[in-house]
């Protein structure tokens, strides 16, 4: 069997005597696009940092494949205003980068002609594509990615996740994506984590279906997004997307019986 590019065992991450990361267990193989989601709160970054070697776990352990390159693309890029520095030497702060591979990265995500634009001209989409570029620019076998959607209008999601995937299939590298927003992985992703300080559900993703209780439930818009995935999980949702125990009180999802059906989430921001 093909070993994974990189593995965590029970992982848990202590603040103030309390778990926010609680015995998680996450892996990505070649090839293979997975998609961690959860609320604002939930550890998703977190998480990265742990797997990325920034940060040490309290408990548990991380298991990359050996000599692993990875590319990471982090949720915001922060730069001063006032630096008058160009896509070009942005994408060489890291070290040196030979001409003809800057270019090759640049052309791959689709921004050759801004190579020589101030970074503080660009707009949010080419901004995003530029730390796309500079991701690859390792020959990465597995992207990290941290909400690379986020801030972009739809038009701007669907390119860039278009992207996102045939960057995927042509090198056939790993990805791991954390995303707020489920619908903006859906079509891509092989496999949808949901954290919430654990691992809370796991599964594959199904066929985007609309049923009328969910347009009531969701509203016209969210309906519109409305996306849909198999997976066995430990808990029940309520209607705003937060974790319910079993007997109805509010918590990590601890229930007292497993259930196995179809989930459904609506495109906005009802997860928190």
């Amino acid at each position: 069997m093909t070993a994974p590019l990189i593995e965590c065992h029970g992982v848990t991450v202590r603040r103030g005597g309390e778990a926010v990361l609680d015995n998680v267990e996450i892996a990505v193989m070649p090839g293979e696009m997975v998609s961690l989601i959860g609320p604002n709160g939930a550890g998703k970054t977190l998480l990265l940092r742990v797997l990325l070697g920034l940060l040490r776990a309290d408990e548990g352990k991380i298991d990359t494949r050996p000599g692993l390159r990875v590319g990471y693309m982090p949720q915001k890029l922060e730069l001063d205003a006032t630096l008058p520095l160009t896509v070009r030497r942005f994408l060489s702060l890291g070290g040196p980068v030979p001409a003809g591979q800057r270019r090759e990265v640049l052309e791959e995500v689709g921004i050759s002609a801004l190579a020589d634009r101030p970074m503080r001209a660009l707009s949010g989409g080419e901004t995003q594509r530029v730390l796309f570029a500079r991701a690859l620019l390792r020959d990465p076998d597995l992207l990290v990615m941290d909400e690379p959607a986020q801030g972009l209008d739809i038009h701007g999601q669907d390119e860039l996740m278009g992207l996102i995937e045939d960057t995927r299939r042509r090198r056939d590298c790993g990805i791991l994506m954390v995303s707020h927003d489920l619908h903006v992985v859906m079509a891509a992703t092989d496999r949808v984590v949901c954290l919430n300080h654990h691992i809370c559900c796991t599964g594959h993703p199904t066929d985007v279906e609309i049923d009328p209780s969910y347009v009531a439930l969701f509203g016209e818009r969210g309906a519109g997004h409305l996306a849909a995935y198999q997976h066995h999980h430990d808990h029940v949702h309520g209607l705003a997307g937060e974790v319910v125990e079993a007997d109805g009180g509010a918590g990590h999802g601890h229930a007292h019986h497993d259930h196995s059906h179809d989930h459904f989430h609506g495109h906005g921001h009802h997860d928190g």
